[in-house]
């Protein structure tokens, strides 16, 4: 007899081992358990959008073809959009998300 479960809101409603239909990952907050967070400085970018490119987690927002923030619900701080963004430029960093937190309280 399989056990009902109930869903919760973020990470936590996914089903362990299970396989979701497609188009549902945007339903789930994934970023909560995030370690580290990007931190974009605008005069710095070029929006040459390779971050857009690399972002496993389509967490990079683009508007009229420029870099336009992040999707901080659903990034997970893999450091891919800090990684490729070009060493000349640099204008991604990453930051503690706890001290990032805590700013913001």
């Amino acid at each position: 007899m399989a056990k009902e479960t109930i869903a919760k809101p973020g990470w936590t409603a996914l089903p362990p081992g299970g396989v979701l239909p497609a188009g549902t990952a945007h339903d789930f907050m994934t970023g909560d358990w995030r370690s580290f967070r990007p931190v974009h400085d605008p005069a710095k970018c070029t929006h040459c959008l390779i971050c857009w490119i690399y972002c496993p987690d389509s967490s990079v927002r683009v508007s009229a073809g420029k870099f336009a923030g992040f999707d901080l619900d659903h990034c997970k701080g893999c450091g891919l959009c800090a990684a490729v963004c070009p060493p000349k430029v640099a204008a991604i960093a990453m930051i503690d998300e706890r001290a990032a937190r805590a700013e913001e309280k």
